[in-house]
């Protein structure tokens, strides 16, 4: 299970997230968005970086990532 740190009206969460949904389409990937303005402590950790996927607390993607970025480090 993949994590995708995000946080509203962020025109790059919201290319991040279309990327998954686009990947999705021929992988089984599952993920959990969660908002890091709910969340202090995550907030300050990735207010900067995000959007963010994590799995198993590394981080794989941050920032400016799409479609190509997720299918090489996710599958390939």
């Amino acid at each position: 299970m993949f994590v995708l740190y995000t946080r509203p009206n962020c025109r790059l969460c919201e290319e991040a997230k279309l990327a998954i949904r686009l990947l999705q389409e021929d992988y089984p990937l599952e993920y959990k968005e969660i908002n890091i303005e709910e969340d202090s402590e995550l907030h300050e950790k990735y207010m900067l970086m995000i959007p963010v996927l994590v799995k198993e607390e590394r981080v794989l993607l941050y920032g400016n990532f799409g479609y190509g970025e997720l299918l090489e480090t996710l599958i390939l």
